[in-house]
């Protein structure tokens, strides 16, 4: 099989604890390249920008783009017009229609574009989706709760326009949450706190719900400090179906009855390998529209400054 050459672009936290090692995982694919201002890795190919990257760099297949979601689009639509595939980290873009124009780039050039949400492929989720398939959902709540300061140490570009804050962690609920539930879900009402300082907000309360009136919840917040909850709660007909730690155990009435380790970006770089050979893309933008209308729909308070 024909090595599918990546290069990275982008070398934050999440490329060097992710990417890195789950490209090193999955046969056939191969690290290329770097492109990243700040940082490289020993023994690769290493250039500041894409354009350099595009123009200088080594023989290569496809971009992974980890870079802030501000910049993305440009980037895919130069990886594109080189005929490389593109894989969009989380979030895909600062917005929805941007990314219409780089789905039509990719089916004119036969190129895949991955936009990944890598929380759907935690271990417990599809066993979660296949028991709630078979029962009447009585309610669902989100409760996803994690401290900036550990995981976006430093990472100003997330309280920027774009940035989307606090739903950069929630939108990864929000992809659990329409790839295990068997309806279209949409919100109906939001209260996003904004720190007085940002740009984004820190907080996040929502309601939604589907075309039967199914009762969801959800509560983000970037200010939890000690235990980190990343929780879905499904109440059924026939008991308490719980998501753990991002989707890694599920529980129901309180017993695991799924837990695997966590192989989501192995799982990603495998798909983005066949999608890659055969051409298709794989774009479902759903948990971006989501947060979409919470921007539009949300009532905002503000709150104490924001200090990193």
């Amino acid at each position: 099989m024909t090595e599918l050459r990546i290069a990275i672009v982008g070398f934050g936290k999440i490329a060097r604890d992710q990417h890195v090692g789950a490209i090193a995982a999955v046969p056939g694919a191969t690290l290329a390249a770097v492109a990243s201002r700040n940082a490289s890795l020993p023994d690769l190919p290493h250039f500041s920008t894409i354009e350099e990257l595009l123009e200088k760099g080594p023989p290569i297949d496809a971009v992974s783009l980890c870079t802030p979601p501000q910049v993305r689009r440009a980037q895919a639509a130069a990886a594109l017009a080189a005929g490389k595939h593109v894989m969009l980290e989380k979030p895909p873009g600062t917005g929805v229609a941007e990314l219409d124009p780089l789905i039509a780039m990719a089916a004119t050039a036969k190129r895949t574009l991955f936009a990944t949400w890598h929380s759907r492929y935690a271990p417990a989720v599809e066993p979660a989706r296949a028991w709630l398939a078979a029962r009447r959902i009585r309610s669902v709540h989100i409760n996803w709760k994690e401290d900036v300061r550990v995981w976006h140490p430093g990472q100003a570009w997330i309280w920027e326009p774009g940035g989307l804050g606090v739903f950069d962690p929630g939108i990864n609920a929000l992809s659990i949450l329409t790839r295990i539930l068997p309806s279209q879900v949409f919100v109906t009402a939001a209260e996003l706190a904004f720190p007085a300082n940002c740009q984004a907000p820190i907080a996040a309360n929502l309601s939604l719900t589907d075309i039967g009136g199914l009762p969801i919840t959800a509560e983000f917040d970037f200010r939890r400090t000690g235990p980190q909850s990343w929780d879905i709660v499904a109440e059924t007909d026939e008991g308490r179906m719980a998501l753990s730690r991002g989707g890694r155990i599920m529980a129901i009435d309180g017993k695991a009855v799924a837990e695997a380790p966590d192989q989501e970006y192995r799982e990603l770089y495998q798909r983005f390998v066949k999608l890659a050979a055969s051409g298709e893309s794989d774009v479902d933008l759903t948990p971006l529209r989501l947060v979409a209308d919470a921007f539009l729909l949300g009532k905002r308070t503000i709150v104490e400054p924001f200090v990193d």
